[in-house]
């Protein structure tokens, strides 16, 4: 196909397309860890239990993660623009149905609407980025996307906390509404209608491949919560999560063996940049996941702050990711980036390092700002080169798939974090603390608790360690990332992924 945009079609303005699909990006990865700092108060507001106000977070999830292998297709196969602006409506209009919610049971239906609404957006703005920005912008154009990945999880606490204590728990998502409004217009008005071609569906690779995500997601997110034993019946977490991997194998056999157009075509992985990245976006989203939790609790049990007062900790790791991302995306597309990620892997590494042995009772809280900035250089030079690196080779006709795979991995790799990091951090402060004493810390921690109030004193040296030596494990996961990317290839000198003009 000719790249020279023809005379006669609007003109494809890529960087106010690009910020247009990132505010609608931001606000739904926001939601994935908004709703933690509110869960004291809508048990309250609902009249609930925790384990039902968790699942409030654990539909949201489950509803996101599942269909993402699906909703990247959707987007080579009707428009990413039009999949897009349809999951910006079904995510605002169920942001509203939640905060509406007068029962938890109102309250996790609507948050699966929410999930399905952003399952449907997220694909489309890389898939979009691959498609309207010629190959040597698209390093900068990544880097955004890659920081505003990075940043909406941090943000989300802070925000969440602000919210509650100004206006309610319902504020958390009466806020999506405007801001869902603003991202429609600029999305309608900026983001360009890209050609598609005509495909026939495969439905049997939709059935195999969101049966075997439900098991595998569900059975991880909930592994802790039925303390990895029985969940009804004869059905236990194992053999979930067993017949999930049983079922994607399926999934994988059939795109495989096949003779007309599969879910995801499997020439995607002979890219070895693709296929390299999509391995360490795993590590990313379990470290970046796993890693929240004890730095949290260790804030909050130990230090004596309330949840914002811990989440604004995070603003030097927030403010430095989103100064970085334009000078990161330029070395991107000036340079070989191949240890651009390398370096901010280890970056991150070596932040977590630091809280590892600063995580002490007397550690004095300003002390604790380094290791967030030090975070704060990693994320920068993690999030935006990956990402580009890994879509750099891939053609127009898989920008879909190829997004669809990525983020997929991401999430699998963040469900993984949570639910190893649950496990991890409750054996490390059985060791501590003795059984006993660990489910009481545990629980002041779970049901949000702020301030070394909920935990005694004499508690706080061995509650402490046990949270640094949690740290450890997504430490470690985040190495093992940086030694993946060392496989990396050259950028290709040439790529499928052209300009395209834009579709009356």
């Amino acid at each position: 196909m000719n790249s020279a945009q023809p005379s006669n079609t609007p003109e494809i303005r890529p960087w106010p397309a690009l910020w247009s699909l990132v505010l609608g990006f931001f606000m739904i990865l926001v939601d994935t860890t908004i709703v933690s700092v509110a869960n004291p108060s809508i048990m309250r507001g609902l009249d609930t239990t925790m384990v039902a106000t968790l699942w409030a977070t654990s539909a949201y999830l489950l509803a996101y993660a599942v269909p993402l292998l699906i909703t990247g297709r959707l987007g080579d196969r009707f428009g990413p623009r039009r999949v897009y602006l349809v999951g910006l409506t079904v995510f605002t209009l169920s942001s509203l149905a939640c905060g509406l919610a007068d029962g938890v049971e109102t309250l996790i239906a609507a948050r699966v609407f929410q999930g399905l609404g952003a399952s449907l957006m997220t694909p489309q703005t890389m898939a979009v980025i691959t498609r309207i920005f010629p190959p040597r912008e698209r390093g900068a154009a990544m880097a955004v996307w890659g920081v505003t990945a990075g940043a909406a999880t941090l943000v989300g606490p802070i925000l969440g906390g602000f919210l509650v204590d100004a206006w309610g728990w319902e504020w958390i998502f009466f806020i999506n509404v405007p801001v869902g409004v603003i991202a429609f217009v600029l999305a309608m008005r900026f983001v360009p209608v890209l050609p598609t071609n005509a495909h026939r569906f495969d439905w049997l690779g939709v059935l195999l491949s969101a049966l075997g995500m439900f098991l595998l997601v569900f059975g991880i997110q909930e592994g802790e919560s039925f303390d990895w034993g029985v969940i009804w019946g004869p059905v236990t977490v194992w053999s979930l999560i067993i017949a999930g991997a049983v079922v994607l194998a399926l999934f994988v056999l059939w795109q495989w063996r096949q003779r007309g157009e599969p879910l995801i075509p499997l020439e995607i992985f002979r890219d070895r940049n693709f296929s390299v990245g999509s391995a360490v976006i795993v590590t990313v989203g379990f470290s970046v996941t796993g890693m929240s939790l004890p730095l949290m609790l260790y804030l909050q049990l130990v230090q004596g702050l309330t949840p914002t007062q811990s989440a604004l900790m995070m603003v030097p790791m927030a403010v430095l990711s989103i100064v970085l991302a334009r000078p990161v995306g330029r070395l991107i597309d000036r340079r070989d980036p191949r240890l651009l990620p390398v370096l901010g892997l280890l970056l991150v590494a070596v932040g977590l390092a630091c809280y590892f042995f600063m995580a002490r009772p007397e550690t004095p809280i300003w002390l604790l700002l380094i290791p967030s900035a030090v975070l704060g250089f990693g994320n920068a030079f993690m999030w935006g080169p990956l990402a580009s690196i890994t879509t750099f080779g891939l053609s127009q006709q898989l920008a879909g798939a190829g997004s669809g795979v990525y983020n997929t991995s991401r999430q699998v790799g963040a469900v993984l974090g949570s639910a190893a990091m649950a496990a991890f951090m409750g054996s490390r402060i059985a060791a501590k603390l003795g059984p006993e004493v660990a489910d009481a810390a545990g629980g002041a921690g779970t049901e949000g608790g702020g301030g070394s109030g909920a935990l005694p004193a004499a508690l706080h040296d061995g509650f402490a360690a046990a949270m640094g030596e949690s740290i450890l494990m997504p430490m470690g996961v985040i190495v093992i990332g940086a030694l993946i990317a060392l496989l990396f290839a050259p950028r290709p000198a040439r790529t499928g992924g052209v300009r395209l003009p834009v579709e009356r």
